[in-house]
Order: C-alpha cells, then sequence, then structure tokens
C-alpha cells in the first residue's frame, strides 16, 4: 500500500491539470470520495475537473462541491485522470471507458477484483470505503480534513460503513471519524442534510417494492423486486432505491438480500448484501459482476424472473443452500 500511495502523492504534486471520475450509479462513497479529492487537488493549488456519466444525485445535491460535477465528458487536456470506487474501467461509462488507458491514469479502489487498470493502481480492500483512502491521502500530503472535505469523506464512509454498522467498520474507521468531528463536522446537521432527503414518490416507491419481498431457500435468502412500472406510477428514479435492500436483510433468518431492478425489458440491475462470512462477492462475480464480501451486485442480461432464476440458482450453489 504505502508504495502506492506515494505514487499517488508523486502524481498529485506533480501534476497540475486533473479529471475525476467514479462508477456510474454513484452511492455516497463515489460522489464523497469524489468530492474529497477534489477539495484535496483545489487545496494543493491544482486545476480539477469532476465527472460522472449519470451525474450528481439529487440527495447528494446539498454537498458543498469543489468544482461543478458534470456529466458530459470534459475533453481537457489533464496531465491525470483519476479513477475512485471503480472495479472495472467499463464502470465509468462507455465514453470515459473508452478514453481510459494506461497512461495518465490512477486507478483508486478497494474492491475485490480489481484487475489494475490503469498506470498506476492503489487498490487495497482493507479499506472500508474510498473516501478514507482518500483521507489517507491528505494525510501523507498534510492537508488537514477541515471544512467541505471532511464533509465529503465522512459522507464516503458512513455510507459504506451502514452507519458504522457493517462488519467493514475498523477501528481506524471511527479514529477517522473522531478526527474529522475533531475538524468541525456537526453530526447532528450532517445527518439532517443526508437523511431528510426523501419525496413521498420515494415513499410510495419504498412500499411498493417491500410489497414484493420473498423468502427463499427456506428463508435464507430474500428476494424484492422493482419495475419499470412502480418508476412510472410513482415519479421517481433509479437513485430513490438506494438502500432498499438492506431492509430485506432485517428479516430474521435472512442470510443474503437481493434486490432485482428493471433497467429494461432485458436488462436486469442486482444488488445483493449479506452479513459476516456469507460472501454474496462469489456470488455476483457468478454472473459477471463484483464487490465485497457483504456488498456486491452484476447486471444481467435477461428479463427480471429470468434474472432471478438465475441470481437464486448461483447463490443456491455458491452458499451451499441448495
Amino acid at each position: 500500500m504505502e508504495k502506492a500511495l506515494k505514487q499517488v502523492s508523486a502524481a498529485l504534486t506533480g501534476g497540475e491539470t486533473f479529471l475525476v471520475a467514479a462508477h456510474t450509479g454513484p452511492d455516497g462513497d463515489a460522489i464523497g470520495s469524489t468530492f474529497a479529492l477534489g477539495h484535496l487537488l483545489v487545496r494543493l493549488g491544482k486545476q480539477v475537473a469532476l465527472y460522472n456519466a449519470s451525474g450528481l444525485p439529487e440527495q447528494f445535491h446539498w454537498l458543498t462541491p469543489p468544482a461543478p460535477l458534470t456529466d458530459q465528458l470534459p475533453q481537457g487536456p489533464f496531465d491525470w485522470t483519476i479513477a475512485l470506487d471503480c472495479g472495472d474501467r467499463t464502470r465509468l461509462g462507455d465514453e470515459l471507458a473508452g478514453r481510459f488507458g494506461t497512461q495518465g491514469t490512477i486507478n483508486i479502489d478497494h474492491h475485490l477484483g480489481n484487475p489494475g487498470y490503469a498506470q498506476i493502481n492503489w487498490v487495497d480492500t482493507g479499506f472500508a470505503s474510498v473516501g478514507e483512502m482518500i483521507a489517507r491521502l491528505a494525510a501523507e500530503l498534510d492537508v488537514p480534513l477541515s471544512g467541505a472535505l471532511g464533509e465529503a469523506v465522512y459522507l464516503a464512509m458512513i455510507t459504506d460503513t451502514g452507519y458504522f454498522s457493517y462488519g467493514n467498520t475498523h477501528p481506524e474507521t471511527l479514529e477517522l471519524a473522531a478526527e474529522i468531528l475533531r475538524q468541525g463536522l456537526d453530526p447532528e446537521d450532517f445527518n439532517a442534510k443526508l437523511q431528510n432527503q426523501w419525496t413521498l414518490g420515494r415513499v410510495q416507491l419504498w412500499a411498493r417494492v417491500l410489497d414484493t419481498a420473498e423468502l427463499h431457500f427456506g428463508g435464507a435468502v430474500g428476494v424484492i423486486r422493482i419495475t419499470g412500472a412502480m418508476f412510472e406510477a410513482t415519479g421517481t428514479q433509479s437513485a430513490d432505491t438506494e438502500g432498499v435492500v438492506n431492509y430485506i436483510r432485517r428479516i430474521k433468518g435472512v442470510r443474503a438480500a437481493v434486490c432485482l431492478r428493471e433497467d429494461s425489458p432485458e436488462l436486469t440491475k442486482v444488488s445483493l448484501r449479506s452479513w459476516g462470512n456469507v460472501n454474496v462477492q462469489a456470488v455476483a462475480a457468478e454472473l459477471g459482476g463484483g464487490g465485497h464480501r457483504n456488498a456486491a451486485g452484476c447486471v444481467v442480461a435477461a428479463p427480471m424472473a429470468e434474472a432471478q432464476a438465475l441470481v437464486l440458482e448461483a447463490a443456491g450453489r455458491v452458499l451451499g443452500l441448495a
């Protein structure tokens, strides 16, 4: 880790212009680490452009940006293009993935199975979030985690640890959170801005989604489904489903939770969650996806019913439930 950290630090101090991007359909870690690295670069006196092919989700519009985040790929030129929280370059979106070569590129990630697709690859599965990796980078460059920088790191941390409730929450994670609070972050104000962003449509969507819940393998696997008709009926979009899969894990006896989202009649997004030693990353990998032991996903090129059958078959076989 130290060698890669030093390489990234040298690139940041030596370069002048940077493009920072994360995976499409960004979650809190993707957005938090993107903004955090942007703030770090600005504090170093660098020029930075932020990009995400999906744009900025509505629930994160309250964050203070270091620069505008655009869904139109900036043309540069840039000294370095940096991919964050992205286990595979294809998840950057077609346009950037096609331009993301092995020169002038940096890959900072914590996902299992990341192949190391950039010139500089800092991949460490020991970190709970990429936001924590940006915090480590800030410490290396002697930049304090104050203001909007600390806020962005904190967002990445709490969303990828389930508010410090998942098994990836280490003592170092809590120590970093304490340092950000010492730098002035108000957790009550922060959590109000993050959590109190729901619309009535989102509440109605979740009611419909949770009503589809069913159990398989004697209650060991819980499944929910999200259809395009649900989005249309409630005036919502895919970002409004963030976190719904975790509620299925709360059912007594459920070891793995599956959320199937209909992105088109022939394309199904699959999210997988688990507790403890139940490795859903291995299930996702069977279907061409990836992630972490307790949080993973994939995209199945099939209608939802067929995708569900494929996921359940893989889960039963890989997790020894069948």
